[in-house]
């Protein structure tokens, strides 16, 4: 995809696209050009929403649960069908709860077994079904969204960060073997002023934008202006992480 910004013509699938990150990520990406493929897992008002209020026409909103594959399959055929191409996927949906770290009984297996399968497994699946059409796209683009907590062992809970890890690892093992026709770049921002994480609060945010050195909170927005630019702008990156911390990591 050349630099530039202008993505006329291009289709974007996004996943966790009804709030957050992946809601702004969405709104870029139609302000340069795209269709955009709101995916969403419960939230359907709110994916409706994001759609009626995207620049241009021709966007939808698509039921795409992390844990359903057969389903990821399904949307990836509907894409095909309808837009007949996807050049750029955003994985964007995760799944977390606030777990301290010192409290190995209240981290159970099933918080593990769904954290795991929603950021790693729900990925991997997502990417697998899109990767032909992203292949056949020629200049395809992936943007796994992580998080600082992979490299710092920080986070909601001991499994976020490590869920978070894999899919690091992940998308390197993935940008070596789906180049050249698809380049796979991570974001991993730190804490996002967002309700991503159920109890946490402003104060906490507050908190842990001032420990950084730019001392200001990190928006959905931020994070957006990374996956736009991986897009448009980095033609040369992939398998590379690109940090949004306000420099948190130092």
């Amino acid at each position: 995809m050349a630099a530039g910004g202008n993505l006329s013509g291009k289709v974007a699938v996004v996943t966790g696209a009804s709030s957050g990150i992946g809601a702004a990520s969405a709104r870029l990406f139609a302000e340069s050009g795209a269709k955009v493929v709101v995916g969403y897992n419960q939230g359907l008002d709110r994916a409706k929403a994001v759609v009626a209020a995207l620049k241009g026409s021709g966007h939808t909103a698509m039921h795409l649960p992390l844990e359903d594959t057969a389903q990821i399959k399904k949307v990836a055929a509907a894409v095909q069908e309808q837009f007949g191409r996807c050049d750029v996927l955003v994985n964007s949906a995760g799944f977390t709860r606030m777990v301290a770290h010192g409290d190995l009984e209240a981290l159970d297996d099933d918080l593990i077994d769904q954290v795991l399968t929603a950021n790693v497994r729900g990925p991997f699946a997502t990417i697998r079904a899109f990767a032909p059409m992203l292949k056949a796209s020629g200049n395809g683009v992936i943007v796994n969204i992580s998080s600082g907590a992979a490299t710092a062992g920080t986070g909601s809970s001991i499994i976020y960060g490590a869920s978070k890890a894999a899919l690091n690892t992940m998308s390197m093992a993935l940008a070596r073997v789906l180049g050249p026709e698809i380049r796979v770049v991570v974001v991993a921002p730190g804490m996002v002023h967002t309700g991503f994480v159920p109890g946490r609060t402003e104060e906490m945010m507050h908190k842990a934008a001032m420990a950084t050195p730019l001392k200001r909170p990190i928006e959905a927005e931020d994070v957006a202006l990374a996956v736009i630019g991986c897009v448009t702008h980095l033609p040369h990156t992939t398998g590379s992480i690109i940090s949004v911390d306000a420099g948190r990591h130092l």
